[in-house]
């Protein structure tokens, strides 16, 4: 198995990396990604995957994760795993034991993965039918858990929406930091946010909002910019494709002013073209390069020629 190197403890860039700026690489599920020649010229060596708690017991969801892992760690690439509800018991987040069991399991199958997010999107809320979403209090068991499961890894400690109103993302935050102290466990130092209602905007004070509130290192575990995603974000004679490409340079464009920000996984590789409701692709079902792509080839490889539409 390809070894890879292991994510210093508190959160900073690699060594040998520069420290005025972030890491940058990309979050996707598909492990087709890394054969493409398009991902390969980035030369990026960060990667997020999205599992199951429950992976590790569930052969189907086993079998996506390791196929995933396994070329990621072919590719010498940093992963980093965020856990999430069950694909069979999606409406019915697990007991914090249960949690802890199954991803226990996962550690020791994968044991090259060393950083873990407790659960995606922690305060996304529940959707009736679909999926549900830990309160704060037992997102902040989960994490004490993990951090038992994994004592050696770095375990961000929550993963969160920001929302076109911040105020709930705000509150979820205050109640995890309540329960975190009332467990008397270590508060965690580096945490993860996703801001695409802030970036889709041209907006950045939600970012500076709930940056302000987590404190530490941030990660911005999901961003980018929205090509579909239901009436808010059309793609109406592709239009969506050009918006978000500039969502995207201007997401990018936060970093030189956002210090705390010490990683960016840009979500996702992979277009939907219309096939699910969400759509945040740099390349389309084809794998040809979206406009999205060029900015992000051209923030990275600063002028290279290959960063042309083909």
């Amino acid at each position: 198995m390809a070894s890879v190197n292991l994510v210093p403890a508190d959160g900073a860039p690699a060594h040998g990396a520069r420290a005025s700026r972030p890491l940058i690489g990309l979050g996707d599920e598909q492990p087709a990604m890394f054969a493409s020649p398009l991902w390969q010229q980035l030369h990026t060596n960060i990667v997020r995957y999205i599992a199951p708690y429950d992976a590790a017991v569930r052969p189907t969801s086993l079998s996506r994760a390791r196929a995933w892992i396994e070329a990621a760690e072919a590719r010498h690439q940093q992963i980093l795993v965020a856990f999430y509800h069950s694909d069979y018991t999606a409406t019915r987040p697990p007991s914090v034991r249960s949690y802890q069991l199954d991803v226990r399991r996962f550690v020791r199958l994968f044991p090259h993965v060393r950083a873990y997010q407790p659960w995606d999107e922690a305060n996304r809320g529940n959707v009736r039918g679909r999926f549900a979403s830990p309160a704060a209090p037992t997102a902040a068991r989960y994490y004490q858990a993990l951090k038992r499961a994994c004592s050696t890894c770095l375990i961000a400690g929550l993963d969160v929406l920001d929302q076109n109103n911040p105020r709930s993302t705000l509150r979820y935050i205050a109640q995890f930091k309540h329960e975190i102290r009332r467990l008397k466990t270590v508060m965690p130092r580096t945490w993860g946010v996703h801001n695409y209602s802030d970036v889709n905007r041209l907006q950045a004070w939600r970012t500076r909002e709930v940056d302000r509130a987590l404190g530490g290192a941030i990660w911005l575990t999901e961003t980018g910019g929205i090509v579909e995603f239901g009436h808010a974000f059309p793609n109406r004679n592709g239009a969506g494709l050009l918006r978000a490409a500039k969502v995207l340079k201007f997401a990018l464009g936060l970093l030189a002013h956002e210090r705390r920000i010490k990683r960016v996984y840009v979500y996702d590789w992979t277009g939907t073209n219309g096939v699910t409701t969400f759509d945040a692709g740099l390349t389309d079902r084809r794998g040809a390069p979206r406009p999205g792509y060029l900015v992000l080839c051209r923030f990275l490889l600063q002028g290279d020629p290959r960063c042309q539409m083909r």
